[in-house]
């Protein structure tokens, strides 16, 4: 599409207040059930206005939609495996003992007046030697939020700590698909992008810890009754043992051996499934819930009924079955759904040229230092918004700024770590985003109810403004170094 074809900025709002409106609605209609469909019919209805105004008012031809739809959809092909693949693992991880020996321990070992800060900690570790935040989140964060129900910490207190945590080290490790390709896009050597982010990051981590632990310190110790039902409970029903670590114990050498997200998933569900058969055959046995089966038989249907369907153990304590609960690959299947009507609304929205009318406007907005790095960062923000998907969105930042950069004589590098400060971890905030979705299913706590208590995906862009507004470490380019792309 031709500049002078691009809609008007106050057009190419339309399509963003239209969704925004219908999500509102959603939310007040269905609640809870918002993911069951109307959410997607949201989207779909905001694409259709967008495909609408295109194709009426500027004459945008809809093949251009079908081409930018197939490219993107064929890019979350991997995205939609791993997201069942987790369901699976959540499912088997949860059955087999790993996660209530996991909380069993855990409820008996720590504090709650240090849990917050403590989950962050611990997912931020992980996270950084995993390289993936959904990894961590969907093995070590479901156990932490049962830890965190037991103590009676606030679920959305936990969340917003596992999910800070896990997003922390996921943008810090070399291992990270976002921090590879933020690098990649902007042209920065990986471990220079790293070591520069931290300039931003560790500061927000800093905070956001100083605020988990004060929020600890003020817990109240009246919990002591609701861990003994949970014990209780959970010793009555599962096989608790040490034996099921060796689960997440082998997940963290595959980890360490640095291989593909989705095999690690993968292969840790089938280490859980044969733990579930050692140790649990009596919960399997009655998830298959068919008297005329074999025991052989009986395993095997619960076996794979744990890892594809609901599940639902009674413990004789109804918060806690709420708890034990799961819902296997089929409980991915709503925020599959909704991913694929997300993808379709963002790519409507770059086919259409309106999200190139809007970043326009605020690329012309930039006078100083400042302006740039809060333009690429209310950029970075609006793509999340509207592109439902945190990769598109990164690589549409640095192609948009890459060259706004140069011409004002500041290094990649800056560009590379605003583009992760503004996008990688404000992307599980929005609850149409890839990220959002998914963090919010897998944990079962709806995005719009952990967002405020996200303080280190909060603060990381206010972060990268601040430190943009004092200087600090922030070079500018010598002329003669400078190579200006003309032709882009």
């Amino acid at each position: 599409m031709t500049k002078d074809k691009l809609p008007h900025p106050l057009v190419a709002m339309v399509p963003i207040v239209v969704l925004i409106a219908l999500l509102v609605v959603v939310i007040m209609l269905f609640g809870s059930d918002a993911l069951s469909g109307g959410s997607q019919m949201a989207l779909i209805v905001a694409m259709a206005v967008c495909v609408a105004i295109s194709m009426w008012c500027y004459k945008v031809p809809w093949k251009a939609f079908e081409q930018m739809m197939s490219k993107t959809m064929g890019g979350i092909a991997v995205t939609v495996l791993i997201l069942l693949v987790v369901g699976m693992l959540a499912g088997s991880w949860m059955i087999s003992g790993v996660v209530p020996t996991l909380i069993y321990y855990g409820i008996k070992l720590l504090s709650p007046r240090f849990f917050l800060v403590t989950a962050c900690v611990i997912c931020s570790i992980v996270s950084l030697l995993s390289g993936s935040s959904w990894t961590t989140i969907a093995t070590l964060g479901v156990a932490l939020l049962g830890v965190g129900n037991a103590l009676g910490v606030s679920e959305a207190w936990t969340a917003g700590a596992i999910i800070s945590g896990a997003y922390f080290g996921d943008k810090m490790s070399p291992l990270s698909d976002t921090t590879i390709l933020a690098s990649s896009s902007t042209r920065v050597d990986i471990f220079k992008h790293i070591s520069y982010m931290t300039h931003t990051t560790v500061l927000a981590l800093t905070v956001s810890l100083v605020i988990f632990l004060i929020a600890g310190l003020g817990h109240n110790q009246e919990a002591a009754v609701h861990v003994e039902q949970y014990t209780e409970g959970l010793e009555k029903t599962f096989h608790i043992s040490l034996w099921t670590l060796l689960v997440p114990l082998l997940t963290g050498v595959l980890i360490v051996r640095k291989a593909p997200s989705l095999i690690v998933l993968f292969v840790s569900s089938l280490m859980a499934g044969v733990m579930a058969l050692v140790l649990q055959p009596h919960i399997l046995t009655q998830i298959a819930a068919d008297p005329s089966l074999s025991s052989v038989g009986a395993l095997t249907r619960g076996l794979v009924v744990t890892w594809v369907a609901s599940t639902a153990v009674d413990t004789g304590n109804e918060a806690l079955n709420e708890l034990v609960a799961t819902g296997g690959m089929a409980g991915m299947l709503n925020t599959v759904w909704l991913i694929i009507c997300a993808i379709c609304y963002g790519a409507a929205m770059v086919a259409s040229g309106m999200i190139e009318s809007l970043t326009r406007v605020i690329i012309r907005a930039i006078k100083s230092r400042v302006s740039l790095v809060s333009s690429t960062v209310v950029s970075g923000l609006l793509l999340n918004l509207t592109t439902g998907d945190q990769f598109i969105s990164i690589v549409l930042t640095a192609d948009m700024f890459r060259n706004v950069y140069k011409k004002m004589g500041y290094e990649p590098r800056l560009l590379s770590r605003t583009t992760e400060d503004a996008v990688t971890v404000t992307s599980v905030l929005v609850p149409w985003n890839t990220c959002g979705m998914t963090q919010a299913t897998v944990l079962g706590v709806p995005t719009l109810v952990y967002l405020p208590y996200c303080f280190f995906n909060l603060l990381c862009p206010l972060m990268t403004i601040l430190i943009a507004a004092i200087g600090w470490r922030i070079k500018r380019v010598k002329p003669e170094d400078l190579s200006v792309e003309r032709d882009e």
